[in-house]
């Protein structure tokens, strides 16, 4: 039996394509930018299998993309990224590998998230939000009001993806759309970076059907629970 369904491997095969001709057509240059897109893209398909290997890829993404948006000013993306996001992923993966589904290292156990946890995670991301206008302000951060916005979204998605819930992957699709929104901006002044913007569309795709994977892992494994 194969791992990968056939949706899968299409979903996969298609944001590949996309990044390629994205890459070829406006930049042809940033090697970095496509290594990263590429990798990210495959970690986002680990991740809707629920396999830790989802976090290790993450990290190395994260470091890419740090370096990617520290060219472009956009040091609140670079700071998340480097600052957050890469440590959390860390994080993560220690906490998935620990909590695997019947014993299978492939696929973590899905956690329903509790109250006390989600009202420590709304508080620290309000925290980290203001915390963060403040910082990215004092470095004349480029597009200032959406660096934020990702800022919080970015919070909010690593900090349920720790938590196991399935809800990370529609925290993960509104950083999407911020960051859209914020490479169409940097588009705009150079079309060399309309391969990074193609790159976060085929991400949003990618974490919508992260969503509804998951959320059918949650459902067979309540059902085999009750058995």
């Amino acid at each position: 039996m194969h791992y990968f369904t056939k949706s899968e491997v299409g979903l996969w095969l298609g944001s590949v394509l996309l990044i390629l001709t994205a890459f070829f057509a406006f930049d042809r240059a940033n090697y970095m930018t496509l290594t990263a897109s590429l990798i990210g893209v495959t970690s986002l398909i680990f991740a809707a299998k629920g396999n830790p290997a989802a976090q290790v890829l993450m990290i190395v993404f994260s470091l890419l993309y740090g370096v990617i948006s520290y060219r472009f000013a956009y040091y609140g993306e670079m700071i998340t990224y480097l600052g957050m996001t890469m440590p959390m992923a860390v994080f993560t993966l220690i906490a998935w590998l620990k909590h695997p589904f019947e014993g299978n290292q492939a696929e973590v156990r899905i956690h329903h998230i509790r109250k006390p946890e989600l009202l420590l995670t709304v508080v620290l991301t309000v925290i980290i939000t203001v915390i963060f206008y403040f910082i990215l302000k004092y470095f004349h951060t480029a597009n200032l009001l959406p660096s934020t916005v990702s800022v919080t979204t970015s919070f909010l998605a690593v900090c349920l993806t720790f938590f196991r819930s399935p809800y990370y992957a529609l925290a993960y699709a509104a950083n999407d759309v911020i960051l859209i929104i914020l490479w169409t901006l940097a588009s705009l002044e150079n079309a060399s970076y309309s391969s990074v913007l193609v790159c976060f569309c085929v991400f949003l795709v990618n974490d919508i059907y992260g969503f509804i994977s998951w959320k059918r892992m949650e459902k067979r494994q309540s059902n085999s629970a009750q058995i």
